[in-house]
């Protein structure tokens, strides 16, 4: 069992923090050739599809950690300072996703769909930096669930 839940953690891993770097690094620059109205309803767009994979992504990732840290280490007292970093720097990316879907991103939706492009473009900025804000913190969260295994 330990081994499907490793395995669900990753792919959410993956899922959550591979898309906001697609997104932010390759998708975001690329959009500059595109006037607004169009920049924000394919950025709409793709929120719409990716959204419900980062609560997805965010379900496994709760479920299998602490799966692991209750049936696989013991509970907390077992598990080493990795998992414990882990734990606490996803909880931070959580509540900033929370934060993001439930103000900026609605918000911008709104504004896309009313066709208020200046209204667009402030919430787009505000998730852009909470995305600038997660993803790094995401790419951390990586390097430790990788190498805290074999830390001292």
């Amino acid at each position: 069992m330990t081994a499907i839940a490793l395995a669900a953690h990753i792919f959410g891993a993956v899922v959550w923090v591979g898309g906001m770097f697609a997104i932010y690094v390759c998708l975001r620059p690329a959009l500059g050739a595109l006037d607004p109205p169009q920049r924000f309803r394919l950025m709409r767009t793709t929120f719409q599809k990716f959204f419900p994979w980062v609560w997805t992504a965010v379900l496994l990732l709760l479920v299998s950690g602490y799966f692991m840290v209750f049936v696989t280490f013991g509970g907390f007292s077992g598990a080493r300072l990795h998992v414990h970093l882990m734990q606490g720097v996803g909880w931070v990316m959580i509540a900033l996703f929370v934060w993001l879907f439930h103000s900026p991103w609605l918000a911008f939706k709104r504004a896309v769909d009313t066709e208020n492009w200046s209204g667009a473009g402030t919430h787009l900025g505000r998730i852009r930096q909470i995305i600038a804000v997660n993803l790094p913190l995401g790419l951390l969260v990586v390097i430790i669930g990788a190498s805290g295994r074999y830390w001292g």
